[in-house]
């Protein structure tokens, strides 16, 4: 007799974290089945399992994806998460993520699918006044795609008390790096993320990085991030969705590795990985970044039994510039 493969409904599993999650789900032996529109995602990162289109806030079609493949358990990443373009462009974020979450909270009611891992943001905490950053932090958001996941983190709170749906509620910080294996890597359109543009800045070619401010309250004066590397974010997520098969109850968890480093000393990484000097020039600070954001992560530790396995910035660096290599034409 063979144990029976579980299948899990993953959501915006075309993506940067949700692919490498799948791919997680593959090797600890479940069966993703990802559900995305392809407006962000790639169809060539579904690799692991099957592929359903369909809009995330569309009810009906999460509901048929649910009964049609028997998932026990949802992963939820599809939603739009740029910071600045949330400040200057607001109402998609409410449209996509707040109106995903409602859609999502009533089609697992309605098919009685009860466990939920949450990609959540450390956004919800806004500029918080003690760091590192415990999940006791009020939350606080302070720009709309903050507001739109903590939003939907309520909304999801407030159907397991009504209906029972358990919700862990993963708040990552900076997602970073790429698939050690190169099968899969951060490729956003556009790219807004610090490492891949300093590795773009680093390379062959004309793109220089606009370093978004210099003027922050730091000691380089440039805004200081958690890097965790997304193999770690994955990793978190199978630890979590375990818990919540086994009948635990669900919860919020920072996932960071509990270090900060600034702009500047990424960029200076990466031109040490690399080998070459990015070309950067000064730009004034994006609206809505807090100056500092560092994770305490002991709850995720402790709950989970998680321990990060790439904190070095270096390796996550060089993973990160093996997957940009590959995207250059031979």
């Amino acid at each position: 007799m063979t144990d029976t493969v579980l299948p899990i409904l993953v959501t915006g599993g075309a993506g940067y974290v949700g692919s490498h999650a799948c791919k997680a789900l593959a090797k600890a032996g479940f069966e993703p089945h990802t559900f995305d529109d392809l407006s962000s995602g790639h169809r060539d990162a579904v690799k692991w399992g099957p592929l359903i289109i369909g809009d995330v806030r569309d009810q009906q079609s999460l509901k048929q994806a649910l009964m049609e493949t028997g998932a026990v358990a949802v992963l939820h990443f599809a939603g739009l998460s740029d910071v600045g373009e949330s400040v200057r462009d607001p109402l998609p974020y409410y449209d996509v993520n707040i109106g995903g979450a409602l859609a999502l909270a009533g089609a697992m009611t309605e098919t009685g699918v009860d466990a939920l891992i949450f990609s959540s943001t450390c956004a919800v905490y806004g500029t918080p006044k003690t760091i590192p950053i415990a999940e006791s932090t009020p939350l606080a958001p302070i720009n709309p795609y903050g507001v739109s996941k903590m939003s939907a983190e309520r909304i999801f709170s407030d159907a397991g008390a009504a209906y029972g749906l358990r919700t862990t509620a993963l708040r990552y910080f900076n997602a970073a790096g790429a698939d050690p294996d190169g099968e899969i890597g951060e490729r956003h359109e556009p790219e807004t993320h610090l490492i891949p543009l300093a590795l773009r800045a680093a390379l062959p070619g004309a793109f220089t990085l606009k370093v978004m401010g210099e003027d922050y309250p730091t000691p380089d004066g440039t805004a200081v991030r958690d890097y965790i590397h997304v193999v770690d974010l994955a990793s978190a997520h199978v630890l979590a969705l375990r818990k919540l098969l086994a009948g635990e109850p669900g919860q919020a968890l920072n996932l960071g590795v509990g270090r900060g480093f600034s702009v500047a000393e990424i960029v200076n990484a990466v031109e040490r990985v690399s080998g070459r000097k990015a070309r950067r020039v000064s730009a004034p600070r994006r609206a809505g970044d807090p100056p500092i954001l560092i994770a305490n992560p002991d709850a995720a530790v402790a709950a989970l039994g998680w321990k990060p396995a790439r904190t070095a910035v270096d390796d996550i660096i060089a993973d990160a510039l093996k997957w940009e290599q590959s995207l250059v034409p031979a």
